[in-house]
């Protein structure tokens, strides 16, 4: 009687160490090939093309830590270096035109929305367009300059892109106008642990702080008003739980489940597999 439940018993280890080990491996695979959708708009049909209206990115509006370069053109050489630090140069083919080449032309706003020019001195530009600051000023210099022709661009533009991306980092947008397409190429585009349908943008505007989640699989953000990022946009790409939890993994703890693994496979071996 005792013979035969000790034969049982050998049987049934095996089997038992064999069951084990399927199960450890089964999990380990699940658990690294969980599936994730890594295309971009991928509800556009293959077969078909996805029309919508161009969006219109936002015009850029002047706001505190903005830094601005201005510079004054002007047939008046005098009345131009009042307004331009630098040197003057003559322009054109008849040499009438005169312009200043800037050494350094750059302005602050200020917390309340000022710049401290020249000769005028505190100008509010807060919360106006390029546009509507170039007619403010030029109605401002006009008692200075005869016909003067202003010129504003934003010298720090910037986007951030952090997260799960090849390149984290802050940009200098040249041109004032960036998608969030493009802004993810700059940074290398995400790594294959970015989720891509919960991706985070943080803006500030008209003193507020908005965090709002688009999904980069959904063809509906060619529409979104997320699409064109602003000035000092951050976008933050969150990583999948998998790669979370192998960053917060302790090493030793791998080390040790991939021992007590090899150790399950000697010991099967042993016992004839």
């Amino acid at each position: 009687m005792e013979s035969g439940k000790i034969q049982s018993q050998k049987k049934f280890r095996p089997y038992f160490m064999k069951n084990l080990l399927i199960i450890i491996f089964i999990s380990a695979l699940g658990f690294s090939c969980s599936k994730r959708n890594l295309v971009y708009f991928s509800d556009i049909d293959l077969n078909s093309t996805y029309k919508v209206p161009t969006a219109t990115s936002a015009e850029p509006r002047i706001q505190e830590d903005d830094l601005l370069s201005i510079t004054v053109t002007s047939l008046n050489a005098e009345s131009n270096m009042l307004f331009n630090a630098g040197v003057l140069t003559p322009s054109g083919e008849t040499g009438n035109t005169v312009i200043s080449n800037p050494i350094n032309e750059n302005y602050l706003v200020d917390k309340n929305g000022y710049i401290n020019y020249p000769v005028i001195g505190q100008i509010n530009l807060d919360g106006l367009t390029k546009l509507e600051a170039i007619e403010k000023m030029t109605g401002l210099l006009k008692e200075y300059v005869q016909d003067p022709i202003i010129n504003i661009r934003f010298m720090n533009f910037k986007v951030s892109v952090i997260g799960e991306v090849q390149k984290p980092s802050t940009f200098i947008i040249p041109t004032e106008k960036v998608t969030i397409l493009e802004a993810l190429g700059l940074a290398g585009d995400m790594t294959a642990y970015g989720r891509r349908e919960n991706v985070l943008i943080i803006r500030e505007k008209n003193g507020e702080r908005s965090a709002t989640r688009i999904n980069l699989n959904d063809k509906d953000v060619l529409e979104s008003p997320y699409y064109y990022l602003q000035q000092n946009d951050v976008v933050y790409v969150e990583p999948y739980k998998t790669k979370a939890i192998q960053s917060d993994t302790n090493p030793r703890t791998i080390a040790f489940l991939s021992s007590l693994l090899s150790l399950a496979t000697l010991i099967i071996i042993q016992i004839n597999w």
